[in-house]
């Protein structure tokens, strides 16, 4: 029997929050989830004013962890859910009362499905990227608790789910790029995880990958997938895409070339338990399906 909110017919809804130094943009998105039954924010010792923003929310509970890996904080929030079903944003993302209403009444569909895919409305500074390949940008994070998980990696990871996903209509909006003072560390931070990821898998890294892949995501974004038309943001915006390309490969190529001179790299700390976790094939609860 279905967990119901009292005086709704709707059953209970958690939402998680990932955080670390988002002072920005915690405020927004708590906000734009505070109709949810609670919201889990899951912080990895902040050093700006995340913590005390965040914890100003009644319905808030805070917790503070130490990073190891965008999979292995998500998971940990949905572990620390009370309720039958989770929702899971970034800080650079809101959920609009369009999108409100959907969940709402998706969720009060038993036969409706326990996982959902949302489209992501991607914002560049304050501008609506509509091509590029970002316009058809969507991702599960609506799923009946016990019905997902994230599989660890170092990078963006996409949630497995035990039953195809299901689309929902409307979107949710992202923030992903405000400023370049905002967002240059962040690519930076994603190029040594992107990295970290292909040395733990054994990639090698040579011209090819440092200047084949980078020209490649380039021209995929701005000319196949039609950047050109988003004028000069969208020259500026797939531009830092193709450098988020070259950090990664360039990093992993210094590091084999390190590691071949005896000097081994310091890796990302991770979360190595996390990383073995997997349901095999034909076991219960087995994921059937994922998405990007």
């Amino acid at each position: 029997m279905s967990e119901q909110r009292a005086g709704s017919d709707r059953p209970r809804i958690s939402a998680v929050i990932t955080t670390f130094n988002e002072e920005h943009n915690v405020k927004g998105c708590i906000e734009s989830l505070l109709w949810c039954d609670e919201v889990i924010v899951v912080d990895s010792f902040s050093t700006d004013r995340t913590p005390e923003l965040a914890q100003s929310y009644e319905k808030v509970r805070f917790f503070q962890r130490r990073y190891l890996g965008s999979a292995s904080q998500k998971n940990w929030g949905m572990d620390q859910t009370l309720h039958e079903w989770i929702l899971i944003f970034d800080a650079d993302e809101r959920c609009t009362p369009e999108l409100q209403r959907e969940i709402e009444a998706t969720i009060r569909d038993p036969k409706g499905g326990e996982a959902f895919i949302i489209k992501r409305r991607v914002y560049f500074m304050d501008r609506v990227i509509r091509f590029s390949g970002w316009q058809h940008d969507r991702v599960v994070r609506l799923v009946l608790k016990g019905a997902g998980r994230y599989p660890n990696k170092r990078v963006h990871t996409d949630m497995k789910t035990r039953t195809r996903p299901r689309l929902l209509r409307n979107y949710m909006l992202h923030y992903m790029i405000e400023s370049f003072d905002q967002y240059l560390p962040r690519i930076v931070k994603y190029g040594f995880w992107g990295a970290g990821q292909g040395w733990k898998t054994g990639k090698r890294s040579g011209f090819f990958q440092v200047f084949g892949r980078t020209l490649w995501r380039f021209l995929r974004m701005y000319v196949f997938q039609l950047g050109i038309l988003d004028g000069m943001p969208g020259l500026v915006f797939c531009m830092l895409q193709a450098f988020g390309t070259y950090l990664k490969w360039a990093i992993l190529w210094e590091w084999r070339q390190n590691a071949a001179r005896g000097r081994q790299p310091a890796l990302p700390e991770f979360d190595e338990e996390e990383e073995t976790w997997a349901w095999e094939p034909g076991e219960p609860g087995a994921p059937t399906a994922s998405i990007t």
